[in-house]
């Protein structure tokens, strides 16, 4: 056994680096504070509904996969999902609605019959997203960042080289209306920025890599249900030998000479050869590290939105609904003007998720179950009591107007997920669903590194730190984790 790596949070990332350090060889303890995984990634029922607390979209299966390959393919229940036909149905209030079809042909045909959008403009669009991703993607979300070796890489150079054709300087906004003509497009490519908690008039054009997630990696869902995501990696880890200490809170990660020794655990000093920290980077500061000043872009940087979520057993279903569906606002920029006030737009953008339409047993024959969100101001200032009932009518007035019939009399069951649980239930700092925003062409400098120069033996994952937020970054931080602990020569900036 090579030593014992004690890990601080059972969210994605912290699973990942648990698979990853036991399938090395350490022995490993997972604190988590709850009484279950997943971090966000959780599930619940509500009556006869099932029901996705979190994450909704499932994209880059192939970091799950890998991981599985990393635990030496072992013979357990296996991890499957299906790939989506129809990435999302949009809707406007003007009755434009559409389905976005993964197939780019099949999606630039509907386009063109519904809004009269060239062809060429949807494959320009998705080969400019292609070019960024090729050009930085691989280098910037898979390495870290804080290492002189990263920036050795003749891919970087490369990447350098091409800037002034990578939109860093100019809004994601600013760049979709020189891709398209037509406002609804120009909308709908906007939206991508919300995929990592961002405004698209303020977030550089450069996240227009992000469809290229979908239409190139494709949209997925998993067997049963994105939980299933949380549940394989924890079978992966114990199959490994990986301790879970559910309901237990780390109360102190002990330094030692500039080196961590260990965790504190109540009254218990626990030794470990390293700590990995999956916590929320503000609070593993303002909590765990409490003698030790918290680094200024921690505290300083813009947070990500958050977001409002109405979880619904509505009594019936809707053939023009599939999974994902995206009901627009008809005054987008003042939605996000508004969420940088701390505020609930009049007129919010919807998102509905109805894991039935693929899992059936997730809602009773006849029905549906509707996990409905909002882009939501992170938690700081925000009456809930108040925001809560009066952004339910708005959505309720929007969808009915939208689909030409009453929503509220179908619901049966209903619960309701805010910024301020988000940050109660999974330590997010102000409920912030990204940690840092995306908003400043520097932010992916500006994220808490993988590893600090301060302390020996101290690593950090999830999505609070780089490479950010949403699933595949949180497992891509653990990978980096692993690598650095594990090259031979581990120089940082």
């Amino acid at each position: 056994m090579k030593g014992k790596i004690g890990i601080i949070g059972a969210g994605v990332a912290g699973l990942a680096s648990a698979v990853r350090m036991a399938a090395r060889g350490y022995s490993v303890d997972v604190f988590e504070k709850n009484e279950y995984p997943g971090g966000k990634l959780t599930a619940f029922q509500l009556g006869d509904f099932r029901f996705d607390a979190g994450p909704s979209l499932f994209t880059m299966p192939h970091y799950v996969d890998e991981l599985t390959e990393v635990a030496g393919n072992p013979d357990l229940p296996p991890f499957t999902y299906q790939r989506l036909d129809t990435i999302c149905h949009y809707f406007w209030e003007d009755g434009t609605r559409f389905p976005a079809f993964a197939d780019p042909v099949r999606f630039s045909r509907v386009v063109h019959q519904e809004l009269g959008v060239p062809p060429a403009e949807i494959f320009r669009a998705l080969e400019e997203s292609r070019r960024k991703y090729e050009l930085t993607g691989r280098i910037f979300l898979e390495k870290s960042l804080h290492r002189a070796k990263t920036w050795l890489h003749p891919d970087v150079l490369r990447a350098i080289w091409q800037i002034p054709s990578l939109d860093i300087f100019q809004s994601m906004h600013t760049s979709n209306n020189r891709l398209f003509n037509h406002p609804k497009m120009v909308q709908l490519f906007d939206r991508y920025a919300t995929y990592n908690g961002s405004d698209p008039y303020q977030a550089p054009g450069l996240l227009n890599i992000i469809p290229h997630f979908e239409y190139q990696f494709g949209a997925y869902f998993p067997t049963g249900g994105m939980h299933q995501i949380t549940k394989h990696l924890v079978r992966l880890a114990k199959h490994l030998g990986v301790t879970f200490h559910f309901g237990q809170a780390v109360d102190r990660i002990l330094i030692e000479r500039g080196k961590v020794s260990g965790l504190q655990i109540g009254q218990d000093k626990v030794p470990y050869t390293a700590v990995i920290s999956n916590m929320d980077i503000f609070f593993t500061y303002q909590r765990l590290l409490v003698d030790q000043p918290m680094p200024r872009k921690v505290k300083n940087q813009e947070k990500s939105t958050s977001a409002l979520i109405f979880y619904w057993g509505v009594q019936q279903t809707f053939p023009e609904l599939d999974v994902h569906n995206i009901f627009f606002s008809d005054h987008y920029q003042r939605e996000f003007n508004n969420l940088r006030k701390g505020l609930v737009d009049d007129d919010p953008t919807v998102y509905i998720n109805i894991s039935s339409k693929l899992a059936p047993a997730d809602a009773p024959s006849g029905a549906e179950n509707w996990f409905v969100m909002i882009n939501a101001p992170y938690a700081q200032g925000v009456d809930w009591d108040a925001a809560i009932p009066a952004a339910r009518t708005k959505i309720l007035r929007k969808l009915e107007r939208i689909l030409g019939q009453e929503i509220e009399p179908l619901i049966s069951e209903e619960t309701v997920l805010h910024p301020a649980l988000i940050e109660s239930r999974t330590a997010s700092h102000l409920g912030a669903l990204y940690g840092s925003s995306s908003n400043d062409r520097m932010a992916a400098f500006l994220r808490h590194p993988n590893r600090t120069r301060v302390f020996e033996n101290l690593y950090f994952c999830g999505g609070s730190v780089h490479p950010g937020g949403g699933i595949p970054l949180c497992l891509l931080s653990a990978r980096i984790v692993d690598e650095i602990m594990h090259s031979k020569r581990q120089v940082s900036l």
